[in-house]
């Protein structure tokens, strides 16, 4: 595995990992952060690897290397759940959802998480260039919020579909593991913890498989899962889900205190970093006696207390909802005893892609990163070049426009990934 380069293992593993529509920003933390997960010599490999799922012997083939040393070395990679490995397959998340927070889903003694946790809340709680690019660039996001099912009334129901509804993807998924909040988990190494569960942090289907085998997850029958979806209800916290309709790799269980994607949403809500649901609160005038509650549940602060205009009573409130930045998540709904607060649908309905092969074309058309996805060998100096070229094209306004009109976002690709099968 002679792999010379004049960058160093790191530098290469950034430009790898920058590859992917979910990229890292470089940065002196990212290095840091990086250097603590993997060796030197770790990190020049995974640099080398596909973005595309690939086997064994494709490893082998690009490292220039035998089975078996292929095989130890991406064992230890998965072992450690830097890689995601089911079936013979293996794969390389992204930073997020993926290897940053796998590292921070169970208690380990390998690394030390208390400076892993400094380190990462530096780099996306305090320098932000890397949660400005996961969640507040592009329009097709990561990650969508999914409605409070016991809030909906019975005509709201009829209009949720089984992908909008967590039970849903609960009770379809093939393996079920629940993990340690990465958030929260992070938050407690800088004593800024909230009091929701740690063990809450939900994982299905081929990423469940591979977290449980390797001990990161636990994995749990969908009764104990549908159990921990009402302790979550009953806590007010937000079901924030990846961004597809099949085949959902995560449910999170989000505080509005330490989840990342929640106060992305407070911090950049008008450019909608977190898909919505289909539905919004509406306020009863009549009912509405201003206490609050809603204001002090909502974790993106769209509910807020206005004057209620009433002569008679100069000092009373009313809760008033800021439409452009609610998940429409329900919490709120949830939160009121005096049936202030219903559901109404949205007028335009949300759009949520296929698939994770669907959402992953969008956002890297929309991030001008098609070309890696065509040419996804890194190892081969001709398929750098062609998606080089193939960059620059597609960085020209009309071509840009054109990939990224409805059309191809929607009809175009759902019917050409239905076709191949993904």
């Amino acid at each position: 595995m002679s792999h010379q380069s004049l960058k160093s293992g790191y530098a290469q593993l950034v430009d790898r990992i920058n590859l992917f529509p979910q990229y890292a920003p470089p940065s002196s933390v990212l290095n840091e952060i990086l250097k603590m997960l993997f060796s030197e010599r770790e990190a020049k490999l995974v640099s080398l690897l596909p973005i595309k799922p690939f086997t064994v012997e494709k490893a082998a083939h690009i490292w220039k290397t035998d089975f078996p040393d292929a095989q130890r070395v991406l064992d230890e990679l998965a072992s450690r759940a830097i890689l995601l490995d089911v079936d013979g397959i293996y794969s390389l998340p992204p930073p997020m959802a993926g290897f940053f927070e796998f590292s921070m889903m169970r208690i380990r003694s390998d690394v030390n998480q208390k400076v892993l946790a400094e380190l990462f809340y530096q780099y996306l709680n305090v320098e932000e260039d890397f949660i400005k690019a996961l969640f507040a660039t592009g329009t097709t996001q990561l990650g969508r919020a999914f409605v409070q099912e016991p809030v909906l009334s019975s005509e709201n129901a009829l209009h949720v579909l089984d992908y909008e509804r967590a039970s849903e993807i609960i009770r379809t998924a093939t393996h079920i593991g629940i993990g340690t909040c990465y958030c929260r988990h992070k938050m407690s190494h800088l004593g800024k913890e909230c009091k929701a569960p740690m063990e809450i942090c939900m994982s299905f289907n081929y990423t469940a498989a591979s977290l449980t085998k390797h001990g990161y997850t636990r994995s749990i029958s969908a009764i104990e899962c549908l159990k921990l979806l009402d302790t979550a209800y009953e806590l007010n916290l937000v079901q924030f889900g990846e961004n597809n309709q099949r085949q959902v790799n995560f449910i999170c269980n989000c505080c509005g205190c330490c989840c990342e994607a929640m106060i992305a949403a407070r911090k950049f809500g008008i450019l909608q970093p977190v898909h919505t649901t289909n539905f919004l609160p509406q306020i009863s005038d009549d009912k509405c006696n201003g206490c609050g509650k809603c204001v002090n549940v909502c974790p993106v602060e769209a509910m807020t207390l206005v004057s209620a205009n009433n002569p008679q009573k100069p000092k009373m409130k009313k809760a008033k909802l800021l439409e452009d930045i609610c998940l429409g998540c329900g919490v709120c709904v949830h939160s009121c005893s005096i049936g202030g607060l219903s559901l109404k649908s949205r007028k335009e309905r949300v759009i949520t892609p296929i698939n994770g092969t669907h959402r992953i074309v969008l956002m890297a058309i929309e991030r001008g990163k098609l070309q890696n996805l065509i040419f996804d060998n890194q190892a081969l100096a001709s398929h750098r070049a062609m998606a080089a070229i193939l960059g620059v094209i597609l960085r020209l306004p009309p071509i840009k426009q054109a990939m990224a009109s409805e059309q191809m976002r929607s009809k175009y690709l759902v019917n050409l990934i239905n076709r191949l099968g993904y």
